[in-house]
């Protein structure tokens, strides 16, 4: 069980849909460090296997708490490359809580770096996101590769806008 407070309310948000089916509600006094709106992504793994990832590269809700619940929800539930979590999986997944910053324009590619920089691709309504420092993604190439297939852009149109996040990872 993680100490950290991130994974451990989204772990605590996934008990309670799976379980109760209720989604976990925001107490009126909220811990400061839940009061900040910022992207998450939460990742399930499972047995070192991803398991589920949903995020949000920009706030959508009025708060971490609220942003933090839904995802985990969703990465449990709704990622499509994945059927829903059982409860009897639970005691086998592992959390992590990536916690975005602001996404700003990249001009060169020589301003990202897979290991330190997550990438949003977009093109007219298409966007693929790839979150940073992922086993095996080593290179810029590779990390703008797979986030255009991501976003359904051919991996080799140069003509796409870029735009890099760091985030904090919470496990």
């Amino acid at each position: 069980m993680s100490h950290e407070p991130y994974p451990a309310l989204a772990r605590k948000a996934i008990e309670e849909y799976l379980l109760r089916g209720t989604v976990l509600e925001t107490p009126e006094q909220l811990p400061e460090e839940f009061k900040k709106t910022a992207g998450v992504f939460v990742s399930l793994k499972k047995h070192g296997q991803l398991r589920g990832c949903i995020g949000t590269f920009l706030p959508t809700k009025k708060n971490l708490h609220e942003e933090i619940v839904r995802n985990a929800i969703a990465a449990a539930t709704e990622d499509p490359r994945f059927p829903k979590v059982h409860p009897s999986e639970l005691p086998d997944i592992t959390l992590s809580v990536d916690i975005l910053s602001e996404p700003e324009k990249v001009n060169r590619l020589s301003e990202l770096d897979p290991q330190r920089y997550g990438v949003i691709v977009a093109k007219g309504l298409r966007r693929g996101l790839l979150l940073p420092a992922l086993e095996g993604v080593n290179t810029v190439e590779e990390q703008l590769r797979i986030t255009k297939i991501k976003a359904g852009i051919d991996p080799n149109d140069t003509d796409v806008e870029i735009f890099r996040f760091t985030v904090e990872r919470h496990k």
